[in-house]
């Protein structure tokens, strides 16, 4: 049985990753972003040998209502292996010098709000089947959250996806589907190289390291894992 994988954040230096790594594991591809990610995620696609493209707000229900017959018309079964990757970080200001809510909201959506809706557009098949598995990425601040001082917003998000994550596992354990989270820190990516030039990315968590493990989680390899939230530090 060939497995269907959804990737969120597919267009991202880190879904990306994990969009060929579960390729190269024999799987279906569902890849998933924003409009303004349609154009990677196409060239990822042919890159791949195909996949099946969702672009939208997937903090919406709707784009997941349209979304889901779709996937299972191309892609011949509607996804047993999630990796919600899609997310966002803002911040540099501690919370009291904040003038309005607009970080505390967008961090909501992009992290929280997302994976929400994801995981109740995922979880019904799998439950009905009796299998699958999902896996959430959080933050080492929603272990650490002191790490992200000027980021709080941000590092109450993540600590609310990996709560999230780890009720929902309890609730659906008993039938056969497993979900559990992976807690970077600095992530080896274009973006951070850019932002930081002074610091040594060899500390911070390569992508192909945290695709490995993500792949691994989502495998029945680890069959035996769920409501883990694993920590992913590198030397960051």
């Amino acid at each position: 049985m060939v497995d269907v994988a959804l990737v969120t954040g597919a267009a991202g230096a880190l879904g990306a990753e994990v969009a060929r790594t579960l390729s190269r594991r024999g799987c279906k591809l569902v890849l998933v972003d924003t409009e303004r990610g349609v154009p990677r995620m196409t060239e990822l696609a042919k890159m791949l040998g195909g996949a099946t493209l969702v672009a939208g707000n997937i903090a919406l229900e709707a784009t997941w209502a349209e979304a889901m017959p779709r996937i299972e018309r191309e892609a011949g079964a509607l996804p047993s292996l999630g990796a919600l990757v899609a997310g966002g970080w803002r911040g540099g200001k501690p919370l009291h010098e904040e003038t309005n809510e607009d970080t505390w909201r967008a961090m909501m959506t992009a992290n929280v709000d997302t994976a929400h809706a994801t995981l109740r557009a995922l979880l019904p098949s799998m439950v009905v089947r009796g299998r699958g598995s999902i896996v959430v990425v959080g933050s080492r601040a929603a272990a650490q959250p002191a790490t992200s001082a000027r980021s709080a917003a941000y590092a109450a998000s993540k600590a609310a996806v990996v709560a999230l994550a780890q009720a929902v596992a309890a609730e659906v354990l008993d039938h056969g589907v497993r979900v559990n989270a992976v807690l970077p820190s600095t992530m080896d990516t274009p973006a951070n190289r850019a932002s930081m030039p002074k610091v040594d990315p060899s500390r911070w968590v390569s992508l192909s390291s945290a695709a490995g493990v993500i792949a691994f989680l989502l495998s029945d390899d680890a069959r035996d894992i769920s409501g883990a939230a694993l920590p992913l530090y590198g030397r960051a």
